[in-house]
Order: C-alpha cells, then sequence, then structure tokens
C-alpha cells in the first residue's frame, strides 16, 4: 500500500513514515522542510512541498495512482507558541488543512488519517477522557485542532465517499527504538526533552509548570505513550480502514490513542531519574499560557476498531530518548 504522508519529515510523522516501511508500506512523503528535517527523508520518496501545492499534489497522484490513503500531520504543535501567535496557527493549521482537504477530494484520495490532540477535551472528573467526553480546547493550538476536525466531519457529510479517522493524540515521547528519528525542534516545550536537557546541563533547573492542578500529587497529569506506539496505530488505522467504515454508516471517526494510564509530571520525573540514575535539578512554577490539568485516554475504541494497544513503556521510552538525543547531538549541532 501507498499512503501520503504530509509532515512525513517530521518528529511524528517520521516515526510513522518507519513503521509503514516495516509493516511493508510505501510512504510518499510532503512537507515543506519548515520544521521537519531533511535528514528525515533520506532514501524515501519524498516531495519537497507546501500542502497546499495543488500542482505538487497533483504530481504525486499522477506518479503514485496507487495511493490510496493520506496521514495528515502537517501542523504547528506548540502551545504557547500559538498563544503568542494565533494567526499563524489558524493560517498553517485550519486554512491550509482545509485546502488539501479539498484537494485529496477533487483527486479522489478521500481516505484521511489526521492527527488531531487530546488538548480538545475539557477536564473531565477522574480525569479519563472518552471519546464522547466534553471538549474544551483552550489554546488556539488546540482550537485548531478541533477547527480541524469539524472540516472533517462536514467534508465527511457533504462530499462522496470522503472519509476520515482522527487520531487524538495524548502525549508522544520517545523516539524510533532504531533511531532513525527522534525530537529535533531546537527550544523544545516537550516536557522530556526538557528533563534531557537539564540532566545533560544545557538548562540549569526543570520547571514543573503547575503543582496547584486537582489531582494526586498537584503537578499536571498526561498519558504518555510512546512515538512507536503512537506510529503503530496509524499502521492499524490505514490498515482497517476500510473494515472500519463497512461496519459504521458515520463516514468520520474519532478515536483516542494513549497509553490509558494517568501520570503526573512529579511521576515522570521521578521515571526519569531512576532510568538516568540521578537526580535533577527541579523548581515548581506556575502554569505557561494554554496549559491544562490534563488528562489520560480511554482506549477501548482503538482496541475495538483499530485491534491496537500500546506494549512500550514510560521507562522505554526515556531509554531511547537518552539513545536519540547523543545521536541527534552529532546529526544536528
Amino acid at each position: 500500500m501507498k499512503v501520503l504522508v504530509t509532515g512525513g519529515a517530521g518528529y511524528i510523522g517520521s516515526t510513522i513514515c518507519s513503521a509503514l516501511e516495516d509493516h511493508g508500506h510505501t510512504p510518499i512523503i510532503l512537507d515543506s522542510l519548515v520544521t521537519g528535517k531533511k535528514e528525515f527523508v533520506t532514501n524515501r520518496v519524498f516531495y519537497h512541498a507546501d500542502i497546499t501545492d495543488k500542482s505538487t499534489l497533483k504530481k504525486i497522484f499522477s506518479e503514485h495512482p496507487e495511493i490510496s490513503h493520506t496521514i495528515h500531520c502537517a501542523a504547528l504543535i506548540i502551545v504557547p507558541e500559538s498563544v503568542k501567535n494565533p494567526y499563524e496557527y489558524y493560517k498553517e493549521n485550519v486554512g491550509k488543512s482545509n485546502e488539501l482537504f479539498k484537494i485529496l477530494s477533487d483527486l479522489k484520495c478521500s481516505n484521511i488519517v489526521f492527527s488531531s490532540s487530546a488538548s480538545i477535551y475539557d477536564t473531565v472528573s477522574g480525569f479519563k477522557a472518552e471519546e464522547n467526553s466534553p471538549l474544551n480546547p483552550l489554546s488556539p493550538y488546540a482550537k485548531t485542532k478541533y477547527m480541524m476536525e469539524i472540516i472533517l466531519n462536514d467534508f465527511s457529510h457533504a462530499y462522496p465517499d470522503f472519509k476520515a479517522i482522527s487520531l487524538r493524540y495524548f502525549n508522544p515521547i520517545g523516539a524510533d527504538p532504531n533511531l532513525r528519528s527522534g525530537m529535533h525542534i531546537k527550544n523544545p516545550s516537550h516536557v522530556l526533552a526538557k528533563l534531557i536537557e537539564t540532566a545533560t546541563g544545557r538548562n540549569q533547573v526543570f520547571q514543573i509548570t503547575g503543582t496547584n492542578w486537582p489531582t494526586r500529587d498537584g503537578s499536571g497529569i498526561r498519558d504518555y505513550i510512546h512515538v512507536w506506539d503512537l506510529a503503530l496505530a496509524h499502521v492499524r488505522a490505514v490498515e482497517n480502514f476500510s473494515k472500519i467504515f463497512s461496519q459504521s454508516k458515520n463516514n468520520f471517526q474519532v478515536i483516542n490513542i494513549g497509553s490509558g494510564k494517568g501520570v503526573t509530571v512529579k511521576e515522570l520525573l521521578k521515571a526519569f531519574e531512576n532510568v538516568y540514575q540521578a537526580k535533577i535539578n527541579t523548581i515548581e512554577t506556575l502554569p505557561r499560557p494554554g496549559d491544562v490539568a490534563g488528562a489520560f485516554a480511554s482506549c477501548d475504541k482503538a482496541n475495538e476498531l483499530l485491534n491496537w494497544k500500546t506494549s512500550l513503556s514510560i521507562e522505554d521510552a526515556i531509554k531511547d530518548s537518552l539513545r536519540w538525543n547523543e545521536k541527534y547531538l552529532k546529526l544536528f549541532s
């Protein structure tokens, strides 16, 4: 199977491409390299263009008419940045995705797997979010993901044969276990990257952003999922796509992708210290703009529809991130 992957030169997109390859599929990558890395597309079919470049998309489908699905990962993803610059986020994430979906519909490639986010959920009692839990996206980033889901739902009602699965990611961490790709942002807001920066001396102190949340220890609660498990969920989504929609009258499906376990920031810190075998300097601070108490996933729907569940632990993700960090410094420093 050939699969178009937008944003396939990014952290998550490139890991998805590796998972597709490992399962006998061929990723066709479309990426502007605004945030992606050209090193992640080496020896892969790659088109360097914006996702709204209609001529390039026509060329892709002309040269690869076997493409049956699109995995749409391309997006700006940093929450505090979205608060400071909402215009850019609405333009890049919402406006361009809307155009991409229409082009794909016109090109008769109407099977979409979309990278959504659990940040669109409202805080729920017990912090366990199901797909039908109340939504309340607070940051511009989260709102863009919510808006794109609305667009996909409307497209699925309006255009014949248009079908979409929205995978609501919880908190991806780790790196490809074979170290083909990993986190590469220079100034990451990602909690595990911040821990590694502190452990390796690039930061003096790790900030626990918010300690008065209504959780068991006051720090935010998250569902940390190894990025490789996340990538495999996309493989399952494209492989089971037809089956999922043959059993449903609804052409738009939402599926949580997480571990199903809630872990606080302080618990993640303790796990990191155990793996790294050293104490980390910490300081408690106020929440960042756009931060929320958090949530963890109900994964029953993913288990049922995708025949998928996580197999890697937080400790696995920490180990892979530390190994990737050593390679990253050699590749990109």
